[in-house]
């Protein structure tokens, strides 16, 4: 189990011009990432060191986002300006994810561009859409070197992550400490007076360390 991805829901900006703004403070560009034609999503993705990476998603106008829980908590965060939709944790069997929570899995993919097919599945939206301290988990199908971290020239890294929620309750959510997904990342647990979930990322650039 590791940290594989943040999420950023695109705010009135549009994809593109919330990819733009983030890029311009970690001076790097996104890379269009494709559609999520299952969940009536599209992203831009910015590779980071360590095997992860940052993404921005946006709802499109399609049945799917109505439909899937994806698509659901992108529309709901982006309403209300974008921000910091969670976080996401790979794991290398899914089925023990889907034992525990006693629900499946559901199949992820996205084309890029150059027409490429990344496959995934996932599970625990619902977790996150009812309490956004939660994490979701991925299993990649993918080969790794498609993975959305590839090409990072790790001048540009995850710093620390500030959390508004209890770390025994993501613990329990995870079925184990929540020190193992996030060992290489400092985590900053802030007790909620609102909303619970992720209130911002540290990165660590180039030119410093900049907080989003």
């Amino acid at each position: 189990m590791r940290l594989d991805h943040l999420s950023y829901a695109a705010g009135p900006d549009g994809l593109a011009g919330t990819a733009q703004r983030i890029g311009k403070l970690l001076g790097q560009e996104f890379v269009d990432g494709g559609i999520h034609p299952r969940f009536g999503t599209r992203n831009m993705t910015l590779p980071l060191a360590d095997k992860t990476y940052l993404e921005i998603v946006e709802v499109l106008d399609h049945p799917a986002s109505d439909k899937a829980p994806f698509g659901q908590a992108v529309r709901a965060r982006s309403a209300l300006g974008g921000g910091w939709l969670g976080w996401v944790v790979a794991v290398k069997d899914i089925a023990v994810v889907e034992q525990r929570l006693g629900r499946e899995a559901v199949k992820g993919n996205r084309h890029r561009p150059d027409g490429t097919e990344l496959l995934w599945r996932q599970i625990g939206v619902n977790g996150l859409i009812s309490d956004p301290q939660l994490p979701f988990f991925v299993q990649w199908q993918s080969p790794d070197e498609l993975h959305p971290s590839s090409g990072a020239t790790g001048e540009l890294s995850l710093h620390a992550l500030e959390i508004a929620g209890d770390p025994l309750r993501v613990s329990e959510w995870l079925g184990e400490p929540v020190e193992s997904p996030l060992e290489d990342v400092k985590v900053e647990w802030v007790a909620p007076h609102g909303t619970p979930g992720v209130i911002a990322a540290q990165f660590q650039t180039p030119s410093g360390l900049v907080r989003i």
